[in-house]
C-alpha cells in the first residue's frame, strides 16, 4: 500500500506495537501520525520515523484532548488505536475501581477515539482497534481485561454496520514482545517468554513487527470489516 497522500493516524503510536505500525507505515510511503500522552515518547518516535512524520499529546482517557488532536490531524484515511492500560489481578482482590480503570483506558479510549475521529476519516478509509487474546482464552488474574476486550470486538462489530463503509476492524494478539513487561527482571522475563514460546505452535512469542503487519494488511484490503484477527502463535489450539 503506498498510495501517494495517505495519511495514517497511529493512537499509542510512540512505542511498542503501535510504533511497529508507524514504522511499517512510513516504510510503505504513507503520511503517519503518532500520538501518546507524554511528549517525550512523542519526540522519540518522531526521532526514529524520521522527517515528513507528525506526533502530538493526547490523552484518551479525557474527551476534550481527544477532540482538540483530531481537530489539528485535519481529514485522513485509517485510524489505528493500540492506546490502553493492561493491568491484571485477582476477580476477588482487585478493586473496583482498578477493574473500572481497565475498562475506561481500553474501551472507551477506543470508542472515543472512534467517534470522535469518524466524520474525519476519508472514503475508502478504516479504523482498526485492539483486544487481545484473552477475549478467547482467558487466563487467571485477567478477568477485566477479558471482559474489556470482548467489549471491543463487540464494539468493532457494531461500528461496522453502522459506520459502513467505513471499515472497521480489530487485532486480537497474544504474547508479544514489548515495552509493557519492562517493569519485569530481564531473568523472568526471558524466562517467561520462551515458556510461553515453547507452549505455542509457532514455538516463539511475537514480536510488535507481526502485529503491524496485520494492521497495514487491514488498512490495505477493502473487503474486510466487522472482523477480529487473532494473532497469537496458535494460542487458542495450544
Amino acid at each position: 500500500m503506498s498510495e501517494r497522500g495517505t495519511k495514517v493516524v497511529v493512537v499509542g503510536g510512540t512505542s511498542g506495537i503501535g510504533l511497529a505500525v508507524a514504522e511499517k507505515a512510513v516504510a510503505a510511503g504513507l503520511q503517519v501520525v503518532v500520538a501518546s500522552r507524554t511528549e517525550q515518547r512523542v519526540k522519540r518516535a518522531l526521532n526514529t520515523l524520521g522527517a515528513g512524520t507528525e506526533g502530538y499529546t493526547v490523552d484518551v482517557m479525557k474527551e476534550e484532548s481527544i477532540r482538540d488532536f483530531f481537530a489539528q490531524v485535519g481529514k485522513f484515511h485509517h485510524l489505528v488505536v493500540t492506546a490502553g492500560e493492561t493491568p491484571m489481578g485477582g476477580f476477588v482482590t482487585t478493586s473496583v475501581e482498578a477493574a473500572k480503570a481497565v475498562f475506561d483506558s481500553k474501551f472507551w479510549g477506543q470508542y472515543m477515539s472512534a467517534k470522535i475521529a469518524a466524520p474525519s476519516i476519508a472514503e475508502g478509509g478504516s479504523i482498526t482497534f485492539f483486544s487481545g487474546s484473552f477475549s478467547r482464552r482467558p487466563a487467571s488474574g485477567a478477568a477485566a481485561l477479558a471482559a474489556t476486550n470482548a467489549a471491543v470486538e463487540g464494539l468493532t462489530r457494531a461500528l461496522a454496520v453502522e459506520l459502513s463503509p467505513l471499515r472497521v476492524n480489530c487485532i486480537a494478539p497474544g504474547l508479544v514482545v514489548t515495552p509493557m513487561y519492562d517493569g519485569m527482571d530481564k531473568t523472568s522475563r526471558d524466562e517467561m517468554f520462551a515458556q510461553v514460546g515453547a507452549s505455542l505452535p509457532a514455538k516463539r512469542v511475537g514480536q510488535p513487527e507481526d502485529i503491524a503487519e496485520t494492521a497495514l494488511y487491514l488498512m490495505k484490503s477493502r473487503f474486510t470489516t466487522g472482523t477480529v484477527v487473532q494473532i497469537d502463535g496458535g494460542a487458542l489450539l495450544a
